[in-house]
């Protein structure tokens, strides 16, 4: 084995709220936890919703988040693979991250195999039974009207008003979706059940709830959630044999 050989997954950083102070020292947090992990990452996977808030607009990169942004290009131009799936708090993400960083974005849940074992891998939100509210609010932000509309806001307001409704709109913040709702209820863990039925999976692995979970969905198949680093700076790792949950201090 080389050194190189594990493959991290980790999502819902938020960097932006509540604040920028507290925010910043969240960021630097993550940002140890790349330093540390890329010594013997194979490749990285970031599952959605690093930013609190992003918009692409076609000259304007929003402000902030320079320490992260610097440090997984620093990664990525070393060699190391990253991949990003886009969560719903920055489902408005384009290409940025592709041209400016090399690293491919996904809009979607994609399968990968690793080591002989099959993933599937996505940021979470949208998926399985229920939350219609959401899924029909997702359809109205993601068409190319809307954006196209959002754009020609001024970004100081355009980005604002973001920041509100991300903290003020339950069905973009998801604060009711942070409690365990039980294995049978997980709707995550429902979904990934019912892909089964067509095709076998080692492990679904998402973001979006916020609780570090681990789910026995079926012989031989685990759902795994990869919490947040809001309070859980909780991860995922795979070592070429097995996925697991862990904490970073």
């Amino acid at each position: 084995m080389s050194a190189k050989n594990k493959i991290y997954f980790a999502s819902d950083q938020h960097f932006g709220i509540p604040d920028i102070q507290s925010s910043k020292l969240r960021e630097k947090k993550f940002i140890s936890w790349l330093e540390e992990v890329n010594k013997d990452a194979k490749a990285i996977f970031l599952l959605g919703d690093l930013f609190d808030f992003w918009f692409e607009y076609k000259k304007v990169v929003p402000r902030g988040f320079v320490r992260v942004l610097g440090k997984i290009a620093e990664i990525r131009d070393g060699g190391t693979p990253i991949y990003f799936f886009v969560g719903n708090h920055d489902l408005w993400m384009s290409d940025y991250f592709t041209t400016e960083l090399g690293i491919p974005v996904y809009h979607e849940p994609k399968e990968f195999e690793f080591n002989g074992k099959t993933f599937l891998i996505g940021h979470g939100d949208g998926l399985g039974p229920g939350d219609k509210g959401y899924k029909r609010m997702k359809k109205v932000f993601v068409h190319p009207f809307s954006k196209w509309l959002y754009r020609w806001l001024h970004p100081d307001i355009g980005v604002r008003l973001a920041q509100y409704l991300s903290t003020k709109n339950k069905l973009i913040s998801g604060e009711e979706d942070t409690r365990f709702l039980g294995e049978e209820n997980e709707w995550l863990a429902q979904y990934a059940k019912r892909k089964l039925e067509k095709k076998h999976y080692d492990y679904f692995l998402f973001g979006h709830r916020h609780l570090p979970m681990e789910i026995e969905i079926g012989k031989g198949s685990k759902y795994i959630n990869t919490g947040d680093w809001i309070t859980h700076f909780t991860y995922a790792v795979f070592d070429e044999k097995n996925l697991t949950l862990k904490t970073f201090e």
